[in-house]
């Protein structure tokens, strides 16, 4: 299975732009043969705790935007957006779609970063939501989650591919690498890492959007610019992994 991560710089709170840019790179995607795209937490919007602002009922614009993304283009497309929670609050989702733009999975954020004030604005999820791309088995997190090993262990008997979109911040990118890895390492399953780039909300993003196989070994990756990172996931891989190194049977907790 062929996937497309894309990084590319968020105008703030500018739903109108951001889709503009997500159409003509899913074009490219598309035309490249990938079978998903994967596009960052908050894509339309930027990571805003501006709620008046970000949050969106469930069929709402963007979850519209991108339901039609992938019909159009005839590519399954993992997005992040904020839709309405409870007690006037949001909920920080990574929503996948099918070829058609049916909904394949709706997931919330299960860890939210208190130094930025997040818990003040959404309200957490409550774990993992399992789904199937193609033959992969396949969950998704949304970037602080990244932090939280156990939240990956979760979904290591069940996942042959995890995908972590962010808005992850250049003062802590070396912490993203190495996460990312290490889940890729600890769990034996691939791992994409999807983060944006540009200035928003008083933050810098430096990208670094890339795809681990089971073994951490780096199929592809985007430094620091605006654009596509393509790359190929084979569960057949993380079956031979698992078999050749099988120590995931090993846990005792």
């Amino acid at each position: 299975m062929k996937v497309a991560a894309l990084q590319f710089d968020i105008v703030w709170e500018d739903r109108t732009t951001n889709y503009r840019k997500v159409r003509r790179f899913a074009k490219i995607a598309a035309d490249s043969g990938a079978d998903v795209l994967i596009l960052p937490e908050m894509f339309a919007t930027g990571f805003s705790l501006n709620s008046t602002v970000t949050i969106e009922e469930p069929g709402g614009e963007t979850a519209s935007f991108v339901q039609s993304l992938a019909s159009d283009f005839n590519v399954n497309v993992i997005a992040g957006l904020v839709l309405r929670g409870n007690h006037g609050l949001g909920r920080n989702c990574a929503l996948t779609v099918d070829r058609e733009g049916h909904g394949v999975a709706l997931y919330t954020k299960t860890h939210l970063i208190g130094i930025l004030g997040e818990d003040k604005h959404h309200e957490p999820g409550d774990g993992p939501k399992l789904f199937t791309l193609g033959s992969m088995k396949c969950a998704s997190f949304i970037c602080y989650d990244l932090r939280f090993p156990e939240l990956f262990r979760l979904v290591a008997d069940n996942c042959t591919l995890v995908f972590v979109i962010a808005s992850w911040p250049d003062a802590r990118k070396r912490h993203w690498h190495i996460l990312l890895q290490a889940r890729a390492v600890e769990n034996q399953f691939y791992v994409v890492g999807v983060n944006r780039i540009g200035q928003g909300g008083g933050l810098t993003y430096s990208g670094g959007t890339v795809i681990y196989d089971p073994l951490g070994n780096i199929i592809a990756e985007g430094g620091n610019r605006e654009g596509l990172i393509i790359g190929d996931v084979d569960s057949a891989k993380v079956a031979e992994v698992r078999s050749a190194m099988p120590f995931l049977k090993d846990r005792r907790f």
